[in-house]
């Protein structure tokens, strides 16, 4: 990991990006990923964060102020519903196959007569 400046000539601003080297080895060239920082404030030197991360860093709160109880208790919540949900589903694909084995039974009798009197087989079920 390297911290790289960029000076943009069109608007005179030194953006600094965290910049992460890899071997691409499809291409078989090293590669780069950045991600901007910030830029330089040409009064003072200073790295001034661009965007949204300076709110958005203050804003996080510490894992010793968070209370995990309550979101492991919408988790758990969330779980059984969702098994509820699939317990139901699997229950009607069962009713769904019988059904379908019922019709397919009675479907293959149904074609069974026709091809026979079709034939010239007629069945006389007295």
């Amino acid at each position: 990991m390297a911290i790289v400046k960029v000076h943009n000539k069109a608007r005179n601003i030194t953006y600094v990006y965290e910049s992460v080297s890899y071997w691409d080895k499809e291409l078989k060239q090293p590669r780069s990923h950045r991600k901007l920082i910030g830029r330089i404030d040409p009064a003072t030197g200073d790295v001034v964060p661009t965007g949204n991360r300076a709110k958005a860093d203050t804003a996080i709160p510490s894992h010793s102020d968070t209370d995990y109880r309550p979101l492991y208790e919408q988790a758990l919540a969330a779980i059984a519903q969702k098994d509820a949900l699939i317990a139901e589903l699997r229950n009607q694909l069962s009713i769904a196959e019988r059904d379908n084995i019922s019709c397919r039974r009675s479907m293959k009798k149904a074609c069974d007569i026709l091809m026979d009197t079709a034939s010239g087989k007629e069945q006389f079920n007295g």
